[in-house]
């Protein structure tokens, strides 16, 4: 079979079968199409960078038609010795291809080494032609072919990850869309984007449980502190929020300064009382592990990170409002107002956690009545509560 013809083969299959599934699923079609041009590969491994705070990218490998994958850490994926010392990096930075027989020792790769001490005779890797270049792409090929392999094997195998290239990256793309949003702007929301609702004033009405949070005393801690710390706390202080909130079935909408809004939004599987109930067992667990922070931080003779919070229960408007080139997907109305004002009224009275009476009366516990009180902009005085301490 020439090379043409395992190419047209390999072609032929991409069109019928990449449409359809996932990148696990098409990496390992790909390899078994490549075995069966009559390509001797042994193992393949595919190397694809993504966009997410926590993730640098992931690795598919194929050995004799076992796929596994390995996913890597941004905090360290640039910096490891496995990337240092790889064939992936020579490739990221000569966005050309390396080949290296494997016919003597190379300690200087320990990857190579590992393949050849399992009994692979030759190894090559190609930059993958993505339109986006500023992330790595790369697939190799290794074999346990006495011989290696031959050039028109290099050809082909350098023309097949070309076509598989395209459709490679419309699934990377399609992943960091879906990543930067899930980040950005929450995975509940990201969703409602992505499926396209991005018409300016587009909103729907949904009841929800609303958290408001406020880091008090955060003017007089950045003026005394250096920026990286100021930094630090607030990301520590915000990672706690995010975990709670989502363990608790919320989503974090905004982070405004140093104050958070989330919701806890009601559906068919979640009832308001049931989105009341998480919101609130959210800030407790909120306040045990803030309180066992600030126990720490005073030990280290720092200032306590002190907060306020809000809970309400309403009807919200969940969707896009802004500039027609800068929109924002969002919850407003009247029941965001008056959380925003229990927040102000929570500070006031030098509370952790007040919830107004909306909110208390979806719950099934008994909780601390702080009577009535004046909110800013609201006619009559609300009747607030707090939980139990």
């Amino acid at each position: 079979m020439s090379v043409m013809d395992r190419i047209d083969g390999i072609g032929r299959w991409l069109i019928d079968q990449a449409p359809h599934g996932n990148v696990k699923d098409l990496f390992a079609g790909f390899c078994r199409e490549a075995v069966r041009a009559g390509w001797p590969v042994w193992r393949a491994s595919l190397g694809l960078e993504v966009l997410h705070p926590e993730v640098s990218g992931w690795q598919h490998i194929w050995i004799n038609e076992s796929l596994s994958v390995r996913e890597a850490d941004r905090a360290t994926a640039a910096s490891s010795p496995s990337y240092l010392n790889s064939p992936t990096r020579i490739v990221d930075e000569t966005d050309r291809p390396f080949r290296r027989r494997l016919d003597v020792p190379c300690p200087e790769m320990p990857l190579l080494e590992e393949l050849r001490l399992s009994g692979a005779t030759d190894y090559v890797i190609y930059p993958l032609p993505f339109l986006d270049q500023t992330r790595t792409a790369a697939i190799s090929f290794a074999t346990r072919d006495a011989q290696g392999f031959d050039e028109s094997t290099i050809d082909g195998l350098a023309r097949a990850a070309k076509m598989l290239s395209p459709y490679l990256e419309r699934h990377v793309l399609r992943r960091i869309a879906i990543d930067l949003l899930d980040t950005y702007v929450g995975p509940r929301t990201g969703q409602r984007i992505i499926e396209g609702r991005v018409d300016r004033g587009a909103v729907e009405l949904i009841e929800a449980a609303i958290w408001f949070t406020d880091l008090r005393g955060f003017t007089r801690l950045s003026e005394h502190s250096p920026i990286p710390d100021v930094l630090a706390d607030l990301n520590s202080w915000f990672g706690i929020i995010g975990e709670v909130v989502e363990a608790h079935g919320g989503e974090v909408l905004k982070f405004i300064g140093d104050s958070v809004l989330a919701i806890f939004p009601t559906s068919s599987e979640q009832n308001s009382r049931l989105a009341c109930r998480s919101a609130l067992a959210a800030a407790q667990e909120f306040c045990l592990r803030t309180n066992a922070g600030n126990e720490l931080r005073g030990s280290l003779g720092r200032a306590p990170l002190m907060h306020s919070l809000s809970l309400h229960f309403g009807e919200v408007a969940y969707g896009n409002v802004g500039a027609p080139h800068r929109l924002d997907f969002t919850v407003v109305g009247p029941a965001v107002n008056r959380a925003s004002r229990l927040l102000d009224l929570a500070k006031q009275l030098d509370r952790q956690v007040i919830v107004s009476r909306v909110f208390a009366q979806k719950l099934d516990q008994p909780l601390v009545d702080l009577g009535r009180h004046h909110l800013r902009d609201i006619d009559r005085p609300q009747q607030v509560f707090a939980p139990l301490e």
